[in-house]
């Protein structure tokens, strides 16, 4: 198996690769990033890198005025995805995907943050990335934006708050609305970092319901590895 040069964008400190990181270390893939959030940014050259992973963030697809790099990220994750890299989105990172193929991102009509049940499609039991996976299946989620499928795409899972959940774009690119890489330590960064939006109601946990479901982390970093390794396969295919 060949190394894999893997390139993250990474919005906020307290939305890092998680459980992702510790599945390149076990590979030996290379890692490199690109911090938005500090001041001196650098995006690489197309052929620098096998792998982008767009990771998420508090801010907004649309959000140019306070966070003006997010036009150029759309660009260069446009430009990575028709260069035929394989590409994974989470979170915000998908909704940038999304974006980047021509799609609409806006506010779904409830936030979801916590454990919530995801449903696959029809189309998601038959896609290979989720063969062998549940038909439903217990994730983490923290978002409030949506996205219109993009034209194409092929839509892989949805849940009661959100029809969008996860996307496949060609097979090497994925968007996911949840966080399967969520660890111990990045649940609690987040959680300290967007305490305030925990306004609990059907869709919105409690930081304690959060908390206390230590489990599904374990079982979500399960599916990620499954995920991984089937994106790994097909994009090493690719690489001949």
């Amino acid at each position: 198996m060949k190394k894999q040069r893997i390139h993250c964008l990474q919005h906020v400190p307290f939305e890092g690769l998680g459980y992702i990181e510790s599945w390149i270390k076990e590979k030996q893939h290379h890692l490199t990033y690109t911090h938005f959030y500090e001041d001196q940014y650098q995006l690489p050259a197309l052929d620098q890198f096998d792998w982008l992973i767009v990771m998420g963030g508090p801010m907004g697809v649309y959000d140019f005025d306070q966070y003006p790099w997010l036009k150029a990220e759309k660009n260069f994750i446009e430009k990575a995805i028709f260069a035929n890299k394989t590409v994974l989105g989470i979170c915000l990172g998908s909704q940038l995907i999304a974006s980047a193929l021509g799609t609409k991102i806006f506010s779904n009509d409830q936030k979801e943050i916590g454990w919530f049940e995801v449903q696959l499609t029809p189309e998601g039991k038959r896609h290979f990335l989720f063969d062998g996976a549940p038909e439903t299946f217990k994730v983490f989620h923290w978002h409030g934006d949506t996205y219109k499928l993009p034209e194409d795409a092929t839509h892989l899972a949805l849940s009661a708050a959100c029809a969008n959940q996860a996307f496949a774009y060609s097979d090497t690119v994925l968007g996911l609305q949840f966080h399967l890489e969520i660890t111990p330590d990045s649940l609690h960064d987040m959680l300290e970092a967007g305490e305030s939006d925990l306004i609990t109601n059907t869709y919105v946990q409690s930081k304690q319901q959060i908390l206390a479901d230590q489990t599904s982390v374990t079982k979500n970093n399960e599916l990620l590895i499954a995920l991984l390794n089937k994106l790994d396969e097909r994009s090493q295919s690719k690489l001949g």
